[in-house]
């Protein structure tokens, strides 16, 4: 290693960088690589359950300045070289020189104001962020099926906040145009310049609204790249042949959430398959209908029902959160197939909807059970708690759904479902 590091350090620092909370992981890398490079803040744009997920450490002047859709444009550079780039951010006013690193699933990490000696060490941190990366993408994909069932009502509120902002705003300038239009105002020059003001706001409003909606998608093709990467050892250490049909490279983007709990259903879906005998040949197929994510997974094994049960069992909340549906059919003597239907657009934004992407993941719990008909006390039993948790529990739900009872709440609860 380059500035005399030697690599069992490293190491260990590499190891408590990915032990990290999720929220320490940033600071844990920046303390990690500083002996390496000098920096003043390090920025990562990498894949959560809920599309981009922007964090850093450092200088709280570009941490804070640093916008996602800057961020995004600079991966997309990125995607065209061997994911490495210095560069100039802008921030405030102030030129920032950076090191631009990319990871092999798609991560960005922004090194700010590096120090020397960066270039001769930009092979080893491409290698580190490179770890990194596909450790933050392992947890996400990890996620709990009801923190990707939090995820998908986050975008559904997000996606109709997009659509409420760009309405508002265009009502507004088209209340603009509507007055300076009056036969009132004279001045025919002034009038035509607040027009064509008004008219250039409207269409820079319209492509920010499209840039944030890119932000949080991914292209059906990219994701599907990603998956071949995660079972890439498989590929190589199994005898299992996984074999790929490549979704259209016209196909809709995915929603992050959606990407992600895709890859993770077919990873797991994958791996199940490889833990039975006699399973020589899987394939693995994407498709979009416009609507729909599909996916079909067909292995050549003895198509137990057994082993199809507890697949289904693997993967069928997963499935569920996202709103998908899967169908597991078995012919003894011909194999397994699977069949996965993810719909790309979120449910329809519900008063439930909205007050369970506010929800703590124990209140979503504790909402769960209330539908289901269980009490306070079986509750408490089912999520190991105190009753009087439970109580304070119900009571925030209340709160939220703006219920004055246990039953509304419910009834409120099962619409949105139902929605």
């Amino acid at each position: 290693m380059g500035n005399g590091a030697s690599s069992e350090p490293l190491l260990q620092g590499l190891s408590n960088v990915l032990a990290s909370p999720l929220g320490l992981m940033i600071p844990a890398l920046s303390e990690l690589i500083s002996p390496l490079v000098p920096h003043s803040a390090l920025v990562m744009l990498a894949a959560d359950v809920g599309g981009g997920r922007v964090q850093g450490t450092g200088d709280p002047a570009f941490v804070r300045g640093v916008r996602g859709l800057e961020l995004d444009r600079l991966r997309k550079r990125l995607e065209a070289s061997d994911g490495i780039r210095s560069g100039v951010l802008a921030i405030d006013g102030a030129a920032h020189p950076t090191l631009e690193l990319l990871s092999r699933n798609g991560a960005l990490l922004v090194i700010a104001e590096p120090g020397s000696g960066a270039g001769e060490q930009a092979g080893t941190l491409l290698a580190l962020w490179d770890i990194v990366a596909l450790h933050v993408q392992e947890r996400a994909d990890e996620a709990k099926p009801d923190y990707l069932q939090h995820a998908r009502a986050i975008a559904g509120t997000r996606l109709k906040a997009l659509t409420e902002l760009e309405d508002e705003y265009a009502a507004a300038v088209e209340s603009v145009l509507v007055a300076l239009r009056s036969k009132r105002l004279s001045d025919a020059q002034a009038r035509d310049e607040a027009v064509g003001r008004a008219v250039d706001a409207l269409t820079r409003l319209s492509g920010a609204v499209d840039q944030v909606r890119t932000l949080t998608e991914e292209s059906v093709t990219i994701s599907f790249d990603r998956l071949k990467e995660d079972l890439r050892p498989v590929s190589r250490y199994s005898p299992v042949q996984l074999q790929f049909v490549d979704p259209p490279v016209d196909g809709r983007p995915l929603p992050g959430e959606v990407s992600l709990g895709a890859r993770a259903v077919v990873y797991r879906a994958v791996l199940t398959l490889v833990e039975g005998e006699e399973v020589g040949h899987i394939r693995i197929h994407w498709d979009c209908d416009g609507t729909n994510l599909l996916i079909r997974m067909q292995d050549d094994g003895p198509g137990s029902s057994a082993a199809a049960k507890t697949l289904l069992g693997r993967i069928r909340e997963r499935i569920w959160s996202l709103n998908g549906t899967v169908g597991v059919d078995t012919t003894p003597g011909w194999g397994t197939r699977i069949d996965v239907v993810l719909p790309l657009d979120p449910p329809r934004t519900h008063p439930a909807s909205s007050a369970m992407a506010g929800m703590r993941p124990r209140e979503v719990q504790v909402a769960a059970l209330m539908v289901a008909g269980h009490r306070n006390r079986a509750i408490a039993d089912e999520l190991r708690i105190s009753e009087n948790t439970v109580k304070f529990h119900v009571s925030r739900i209340l709160r939220q759904l703006g219920a004055d009872s246990r039953a509304e709440a419910i009834a409120v609860l099962t619409a949105g479902q139902r929605g």
